[in-house]
C-alpha cells in the first residue's frame, strides 16, 4: 500500500470513530434500555458489510432477548462473558461481542457477515458493543435515580403527611391532658355536680345538663335553662339508660349527646351536652365521657357519705338505747352534727304489713314535718325508732297524733301504733325512755283501735302490768282472776278470757262487743253467763270489774 491508499484508510478510519462517538453521545441521552439496543443493532450496518444478529440482554433475569435467536442464548451463556464466535446456519462468520462497562457484563450483541472483517472493522464493532454496554448501564443508573427520586418524593410526602399527624395528635393529647387535669381538679376539690357542669360547659363550649338517673335536673352550666325542666317519661328514660349502658360510649339522643354515670351496673346519674346543631367534636365527646367518669365517682361518694351517716346515725341510737356515758354520746353526736345536751325521748312504732325500713322512713320523715326538728333513727326488735328532743305542744297538746296521722299519710295506712317514752335530760337515761316507749306502744297495740299514739305518762295503772309484764307476779295475779277461764279455754278452744276483755274494752256495751267479736247477743250472753259461773264473779260489780278488766288486760299484753 502506497502513501495515497493508507492516507485513504485513514481518512475512513478517522471518519468511522468520529461516527462512533456521534452514536455514543445519542446514546447515552437515551435512559430506555431498549431504545438503546435497537439503536445499536441498527448501527451495525453502517460499520461495515455486516449483519446483526440480535441483542442479548443479562439482568437479574438470566439471559433473555427480544430481538435476536434464543437458540443463540445457550451458546452465549457458555461464553461467560467473554466474546467469541457462535455457530447461525446459513451464516459463513458470526461472533458475539459482550456489551461490558465498569458495572460489569451486560450482554451480547451478535453480529454476522459472509467473512471474517479486519482486526479494524472488528474494533469497531468491539467498540460499539462496549458502547452499547456503557450506555445500558448509564441507562440503568438514570432509572435508578428516577425511582430513587419518586421514592424520595413520596418519602417526602409521607413525612409531610405522617408530621401532620403527629401534629394533631400532639395537639389532640394537649388538649386530652388539659380536659384530664381539669376534671381532676374538679374532683378533687369536691366541686360537685355543678362544678362538674361547670368544668364540661367550659371545656365544650355547649351547654351541660347532670341529671339524676331518673331524669330530674341536678344542675346545668350554660345558656337555654328551661324555666320549667321537663319531667322525665319512665319509659323512655329506662330505654335510653339501657342502650348507653350497651353502647359503653356517650350516644346521641335528639338534640343532646348522653353519657351515662355508672361505676358498675347501676347507672347512678347522666351528664349530656346540649348540641342541636351537631357541633360537637370528637374531643367534646372526650370531654363529657370523662366528665361522666368523674361524676360517676362524685355520685357514688355522695351515696357512700350518705351510707355511712345512716350508719353513724343508727349505731349512735342502738348505742344509746342499750346505754352510753354522757360525755361519749355527746362527743359522738356532735360528730354526726346532733345535738344531745336538750332533753330528749324516744318514740317507737309499728306498722303492720309496712316494710320496717320503709316505717323508719316515713317516720323521719313525718317528724321532720311535724317536729321541725333532727332525728336519729334505727330498728329494734321489728319496730321503728325515732329519738327526738322535746317538742314544743301543738296548740296545748303533745303533737304524737299529728304524728301517727302524717306517718299514716306518708305509708297510706292509719293501721300503725306509736308509743313515746319520757323525756330524758342526759343520754345515758334513754334506755329507761326506750323501755317505756316500748311499753306504751304494747298497751296501745293491746287496746281496741290500735291504731293511735300513746305516751308512757298516759298509761296509768298499766305502767305496773307493762313493767312486770316479765315478772310471775303479774301472771300470778292473772292466773288468780282468770284461772278457770284460761283452763277452760285450752280444754274446749273457745274464747272466754278474750269475750271478757272485749266486753270490757266496749264499756259493757252488749252491742259494741258482739259487733267487735262478729258474734250475735245472744252468744256474748251466753258467754257473759259461763264467765260468771265458771270465775264466781259479779261482772258488774266496781272491785270485780275493776280487777278482771285489769287481769284481761295483763293477758292480752302477756300474749301479745
Amino acid at each position: 500500500m502506497d502513501d495515497r491508499e493508507h492516507l485513504v484508510a485513514l481518512r475512513s478510519q478517522m471518519s468511522n470513530v468520529s461516527s462512533m462517538f456521534a452514536l455514543a453521545m445519542v446514546m447515552f441521552d437515551r435512559t430506555e434500555e431498549q431504545d438503546i439496543l435497537r439503536l445499536a443493532v441498527s448501527s451495525v450496518g453502517a460499520l461495515g458489510p455486516f449483519r446483526a444478529q440480535g441483542s442479548y440482554r443479562v439482568d437479574e433475569a438470566g439471559m433473555h432477548s427480544s430481538d435476536g435467536d434464543s437458540r443463540l442464548i445457550t451458546p452465549l451463556i457458555e461464553l461467560a462473558g467473554a466474546d467469541g464466535t457462535v455457530e447461525i446456519p446459513g451464516v459463513a462468520w458470526s461472533c458475539a461481542f459482550p456489551m461490558r462497562a465498569l458495572g460489569g457484563h451486560t450482554g451480547y450483541l451478535v453480529v454476522s457477515a459472509d467473512q471474517e472483517p479486519s482486526p479494524d472493522r472488528r474494533f469497531l464493532l468491539t467498540t460499539l458493543a462496549q458502547l452499547t454496554g456503557a450506555a445500558l448501564v448509564s441507562a440503568g443508573l438514570h432509572r435508578r435515580e428516577r425511582a430513587s427520586a419518586m421514592e424520595l418524593g413520596e418519602l417526602n410526602t409521607r413525612l409531610e403527611s405522617t408530621n401532620e399527624q403527629l401534629q394533631g395528635a400532639v395537639a389532640d393529647l394537649q388538649q386530652r391532658q388539659r380536659i384530664h387535669e381539669v376534671l381532676t381538679r374538679v374532683a378533687a376539690h369536691r366541686g360537685g355536680t355543678a362544678g362538674i357542669a361547670d368544668a364540661v360547659h367550659d371545656l365544650t363550649g355547649l351547654a351541660v345538663v347532670v341529671e339524676d338517673r331518673f331524669g330530674n335536673l341536678l344542675a346545668w352550666a350554660g345558656p337555654g335553662r328551661p324555666h320549667t325542666y321537663p319531667g322525665p317519661q319512665p319509659r323512655i328514660r329506662a330505654d335510653l339508660l339501657t342502650r348507653v349502658g350497651r353502647s359503653g360510649r356517650a350516644v346521641r339522643h335528639r338534640d343532646r349527646i348522653v353519657a351515662v354515670a355508672q361505676p358498675r351496673d347501676e347507672v347512678l346519674g347522666v351528664l349530656s351536652v346540649v348540641d342541636p346543631g351537631n357541633q360537637a367534636q370528637e374531643r367534646d365527646i372526650f370531654a363529657l365521657e370523662h366528665g361522666a367518669v368523674v361524676l360517676a365517682v362524685e355520685l357514688a361518694h355522695q351515696r357512700a357519705m350518705a351510707d355511712a351517716e345512716v350508719r353513724l346515725r343508727r349505731d349512735l341510737v342502738d348505742d344509746l338505747l342499750n346505754g352510753v356515758d354522757n360525755e361519749s354520746a355527746w362527743a359522738r353526736a356532735a360528730a354526726i352534727g346532733h345535738d344531745l345536751h336538750q332533753p330528749h325521748q324516744v318514740v317507737v312504732a309499728r306498722w303492720g304489713p309496712v316494710d320496717d325500713e320503709e316505717v323508719v322512713t316515713a317516720l323521719s320523715r313525718a317528724a321532720t314535718q311535724v317536729l321541725g326538728a333532727a332525728m336519729l333513727t334505727t330498728r329494734q326488735r321489728g319496730a321503728a325508732v325515732l329519738l327526738v328532743p322535746r317538742p314544743d305542744p301543738v296548740g296545748g297538746h303533745p303533737p304524737w297524733t299529728e304524728l301517727h296521722h302524717a306517718v299514716a299519710l306518708l305509708v297510706r295506712s292509719p293501721n300503725g301504733s306509736i308509743g313515746v317514752g319520757r323525756p330524758c335530760a342526759e343520754p345515758a337515761e334513754l334506755p329507761r325512755s326506750y323501755s317505756e316507749a316500748v311499753r306504751a306502744l304494747e298497751v296501745r297495740r293491746a287496746a281496741v283501735g290500735a291504731g293511735g299514739a300513746t305516751t308512757f305518762d298516759e298509761l296509768g295503772i298499766y305502767r305496773l302490768l307493762v313493767a312486770g309484764a316479765g315478772d310471775g307476779e303479774v301472771r300470778e295475779f292473772v292466773r288468780e282472776w282468770l284461772g278457770p277461764l284460761i283452763d277452760y279455754d285450752s280444754a274446749n278452744r273457745s274464747e272466754l278470757v278474750a269475750t271478757l276483755w272485749q266486753y270490757y274494752e266496749c264499756g259493757g256495751n252488749y252491742d259494741a262487743t258482739a259487733g267487735a267479736l262478729t258474734i250475735h247477743r245472744s252468744t256474748l250472753r251466753y258467754r257473759l253467763g259461763r264467765i260468771r259461773e265458771l270465775t264466781g264473779h259479779d261482772l258488774g260489780a266496781v272491785e270485780s270489774r275493776l280487777n278482771l278488766h285489769v287481769a284481761s288486760r295483763a293477758w292480752r299484753i302477756l300474749n301479745g
